[in-house]
């Protein structure tokens, strides 16, 4: 039962994730790429405060009481955000959204790989290879297709001004 709930919400997740990259990436590219960062925290940090007064109920740690490596995760959404605002103006939400699970993919495997952050080993096999070798086929594709597209802009351009 949990993980009929589980994969609709991580892929709802997902679709959510790439529309908010296709809007800060435009964003960005109007506003500048800090302030729409700095927009998108700014939100994120009000909604989740009222989420947290509201509904959070209490938990025997703090964020004071935690071990400090765990804290670093709010770190890693400053470089995620600061990356896909400055890609998707220039390669397109689909080149940025593959290129980033790709690097999920590989550090996720890598820490389930070697338990690293304190999780439970899991090995890598050849399923997982299979998963980073069709994963990096759907990056190269994209890649091509944006190349071809480029191409037969600058041809265009050329033709027009020739």
């Amino acid at each position: 039962m949990l993980l009929t709930l589980i994969f609709p919400l991580l892929l709802a997740g997902g679709a959510v994730l790439a529309a908010q990259s296709s809007v800060n990436g435009r964003l960005g590219a109007t506003v500048g790429v800090l302030p729409s960062a700095w927009l998108t925290f700014i939100m994120g940090a009000v909604v989740t405060f009222l989420l947290m007064f509201f509904f959070e109920p209490p938990h025997e740690a703090t964020l004071f009481s935690v071990p400090k490596w765990q804290l670093t995760g709010a770190l890693f959404g400053v470089v995620y955000m600061l990356a896909i605002v400055f890609a998707v103006p220039r390669v397109g939400t689909a080149a940025a959204t593959v290129a980033v699970i790709s690097g999920q993919l590989l550090m996720s495997l890598l820490i389930d790989h070697f338990g690293w952050l304190h999780n439970d080993r899991l090995p890598f096999d050849a399923s997982r290879l299979a998963a980073v070798a069709l994963l990096a086929g759907a990056l190269w594709l994209i890649y091509m297709s944006n190349a071809r597209r480029e191409r037969r802009q600058a041809l265009e351009a050329e033709a027009a001004s020739g």
